[in-house]
């Protein structure tokens, strides 16, 4: 018998997580197709986890007034959802009078948007501020800050799951089509689902899904941004993230603190037809090393420890401008379809609020019953390297796995990794725990801890060695045993 859902909503990064959980707040049967294996695999876990002020966009525009409620409520979600973040402020950095008449414009818009606590600022303040970035004078926002964008989707989706929405991974959709009954069906890589509405939140993919839905035209580009993340030992240099005076459409290449303490450095922005390509070139690297230092002369090749990408959904017209979020529904062409459109940055600040624009267009469409029993609150992986010493020797007493460290870089306990082994999501890749902990994220990548965080897998769940995938489906971390016993 096929079971028939209120709700299913195609992708399950930020985007959709956020729309998972407020959609939860009512009496709705959800569910969530997610192509990958976890929630943070895209664009959602590949950017710089900054919260924006606002200040950046256009006024009138969705993308600073859902960006705007974003900052605001950004405090309350991390009580609520037991994510890392900091409103530590953030500075645009100038030299010259073009500069300064850009910065100007900037404030000028950022109060029209309703932004609060800009300022501009001289260097005298800037290197209080910042003691180590070069420049004669910088806006600084007060209400900017970092946020660890694993966590925050990671616990958008458990708490989502935990209020009896469904999460279906390794899910992708290949059709849409209607029934007799004006249902939608949605075929997948694995299966067929069933729902009266449908959300496409499908970040990267949302064109192709739009279409599928039969609501063509949107054109679709990929901004890959490349990054280099540096080792923990510089970020006391950087209090808050470092920006250059911004172009229209770009915020040009900064350095970002980290809410765990290491520094990022970039991203560029290169045009890309392919979404699936994550590679960093060593002349990119070089690139952004050089433009950085010009803002933050502290970055060095003995500190880098990893690089990484990330690409962003960009709508654009018929001549190449970058377009406004679109979140719609038509009702001719696809009727109880949310479609979601162009959700770059700043996505990731205006998560929630897109969700709720989301499921106010669904309420004017249908009444909505509240759900008595949602609970807002989710407690995430206890971190043992946060703990007081007092703190830390009463959980060994209460329990001995957190006497023993698994990932000695980030000090991450066999307990910890237990309870990312056991998450509510039932993700079982490496970087399902890895995003979960921190561990393989300090300075050695995972030299010491991985093979062992694999043998945990292989315990706790049952698998053999070669079921062990590192992020994707098909990377598998083994292909058999090394050695094996051989009788005499």
């Amino acid at each position: 018998m096929k079971q028939l859902y209120d709700v299913l909503i195609i992708g399950g990064g930020v985007i959709g997580s956020a729309i998972a959980r407020e959609m939860s707040r009512y009496r709705l049967k959800i569910g969530v197709l997610e192509k990958n294996l976890d929630v943070c695999c895209e664009t959602s876990g590949r950017n710089s986890g900054v919260v924006h002020g606002g200040f950046a966009y256009n006024t009138d525009s969705l993308k600073a007034k859902l960006c705007v409620e974003g900052n605001k409520i950004m405090g309350q979600l991390s009580e609520e959802l037991d994510f890392a973040f900091q409103r530590c402020g953030k500075v645009l950095v100038g030299n010259t009078p073009e500069d300064q008449e850009s910065l100007e414009r900037t404030m000028k818009q950022g109060k029209a948007n309703g932004v609060s606590g800009m300022e501009l600022i001289g260097k005298e303040r800037l290197h209080e501020l910042v003691p180590a970035v070069i420049g004669e004078f910088a806006m600084y926002s007060a209400e900017s800050g970092i946020v660890d964008p694993f966590g925050y989707t990671i616990a958008l989706a458990e708490n989502a799951a935990e209020n009896g929405v469904d999460y279906f991974f390794d899910n992708e959709v290949t059709a849409i089509e209607r029934d007799a009954d004006s249902n939608y069906v949605i075929t997948t890589s694995a299966g067929t689902f069933y729902s009266r509405w449908v959300v496409n939140s499908a970040g990267l993919g949302c064109g192709k899904i739009s279409e599928l839905l039969g609501i063509g035209g949107y054109k679709i580009i990929g901004s890959k941004g490349d990054y280099i993340i540096l080792d923990k030992r510089t970020g006391p240099l950087l209090p808050m993230p470092v920006y250059p005076v911004p172009s229209n459409t770009y915020m040009g290449i900064h350095v970002t603190n980290t809410t765990d303490g290491n520094v990022i450095v970039g991203p560029n922005a290169d045009l890309t037809d392919n979404f699936t390509y994550y590679g960093v070139s060593q002349e990119n690297m070089d690139y952004l090393a050089s433009s950085a230092s010009d803002l933050w002369p502290c970055i060095h090749k003995k500190d880098y420890i990893r690089n990484y990408s990330g690409i962003l959904p960009k709508w654009v017209d018929e001549n190449g401008a970058i377009q406004d979020f679109k979140i719609e529904v038509q009702d001719l062409k696809a009727p109880r379809a949310i479609n979601l459109i162009g959700i770059e940055s700043p996505g990731l600040t205006a998560a929630v609020p897109i969700a709720r624009y989301a499921v106010g267009l669904m309420a004017e469409r249908e009444k909505l019953t509240l759900n008595s029993s949602f609970n807002p609150i989710r407690k995430g992986v206890v971190r043992f390297a946060e703990l007081s010493k007092e703190e830390q020797n009463l959980k060994i007493l209460e329990n001995p796995e957190y006497g023993e460290v698994i990932c000695r870089c980030e000090t991450v306990t066999k307990a910890e990794i237990l309870q990312a082994i056991h998450n509510p999501l039932g993700v079982d890749t490496m970087t399902g725990i890895k995003y979960r902990t921190r561990s393989m994220m300090g300075r050695c990548q995972g030299g010491y801890c991985q093979m062992r965080i694999a043998q945990l897998l292989e315990q706790e769940l049952g698998k053999k060695e070669d079921q062990i995938q590192y992020a994707r489906k098909g990377s598998q971390m083994f292909f058999g045993k090394v050695r094996q016993e051989v009788e005499s």
